[in-house]
C-alpha cells in the first residue's frame, strides 16, 4: 500500500492498493483538490453539501491522474442497502439505492463513497472483473458482502476462492462505539459477538473484521486489509463522527487497465 501523486500541489494524493499489474486500485486522501471547510481538500461526493463546482474540479484533477475521462469515474447513491449494480459504461443517470458496483470494462472506474464505514474491493484476475462495496454496519449486517461475492460469480463465473479483495479506510473496533440496539441488530444476525464485539462503557463493533470474515466464508483467502482507522485518522481521511455529517467523503475506487 503506498501513497502518491502527481507533482501539481492540487493534484488528489491516493493511497493505492497492489492488486495485480492489470488493476488500479485506489482511496482518496483529504489531501489535494479545491474543496474547503469540512470538506478539503479532496472530496467527489455530490451528496453530502460541498460546493459542486469544487465537486466538479476535483473530479476532474481525479480523472486526469487516472488518465480517464470525468465521466469514466462512476459512483452510486447509496443507501446501505444491498443492491449490487452491474456497470458496462457510463450510466444514462445516478444509479440511486445501490451500494456495490461491479464491471468487467476496462477504464471505467467504479468506486463507493465513504467516512467511517468500510469500503471493499474484489478483483477476479481469471475472468477481468472488478467490484467495489459500500459496507457500513446497516450493509455490513444485511451481508452485503456476500451479494456481492455472489453477483461477480453469477455474472462472471468467478471462483470465490482466486478473488482477491482489499478491505479499506475505516472506523475500527476502538471508535466505534454502538448502543445496545445496534449490538443486538449483529447477535440477531448470527454474527460472532465474542469475536467482532468488545464492551467498554459501551459495546464496539469491528466493522473490518466482520467484513473479512464475511469474505472469508464465501471462500475468499487473498484479502489485504488497509488497517487504516478514519476516526483517528480525520486529519487525513474524511471520517464522519469526528467532522459531522456536513463533511467529505472518501472514494474507494477500482478499475481495469
Amino acid at each position: 500500500m503506498t501513497t502518491l501523486s502527481t507533482k501539481k500541489v492540487n493534484s488528489p494524493q491516493l493511497t493505492f492498493y497492489d492488486m495485480g499489474a492489470d488493476v488500479v486500485a485506489f482511496s482518496t486522501t483529504r489531501e489535494g483538490g479545491c474543496s474547503i471547510g469540512n470538506y478539503a481538500a479532496f472530496n467527489i461526493n455530490n451528496y453530502c453539501g460541498d460546493s459542486p463546482a469544487h465537486i466538479a474540479e476535483n473530479r476532474r484533477l481525479l480523472s486526469e491522474l487516472l488518465g480517464i475521462s470525468s465521466q469514466h469515474i462512476i459512483m452510486p447513491h447509496q443507501t446501505h442497502g444491498t443492491t449490487v449494480a452491474r456497470v458496462d459504461g457510463p450510466p444514462a443517470a445516478t444509479l440511486e439505492a445501490t451500494d456495490a458496483l461491479m464491471t468487467d470494462c476496462p477504464g471505467l472506474c467504479i468506486g463507493v463513497s465513504t467516512a467511517d464505514c468500510i469500503p471493499i474491493l474484489l478483483y477476479d484476475a481469471q475472468h477481468r472483473a472488478v467490484c467495489a462495496i459500500h459496507a457500513g454496519w446497516r450493509g455490513t449486517v444485511k451481508r452485503i458482502v456476500r451479494q456481492a461475492v455472489r453477483s461477480m460469480c453469477d455474472a462472471y463465473g468467478s471462483d470465490a476462492s482466486q478473488l482477491r479483495a482489499v478491505v479499506g479506510p475505516g472506523i475500527s473496533l476502538e471508535g466505534f462505539e454502538v448502543g445496545d440496539e445496534v449490538y443486538l441488530q449483529f447477535a440477531e444476525a448470527g454474527f460472532d459477538m465474542g469475536c467482532i464485539a468488545r464492551r467498554y462503557e459501551k459495546w464496539h463493533i469491528d466493522l473490518p473484521l466482520c467484513n473479512s470474515l464475511q469474505l472469508q466464508e464465501e471462500g475468499v483467502k487473498d484479502i489485504q486489509l488497509s488497517g487504516i482507522c478514519t476516526y483517528r485518522q480525520y486529519d487525513r481521511y474524511f471520517s464522519a463522527r469526528r467532522l459531522g455529517i456536513q463533511s467529505g467523503r472518501i472514494f474507494t475506487g477500482v478499475m481495469l487497465k
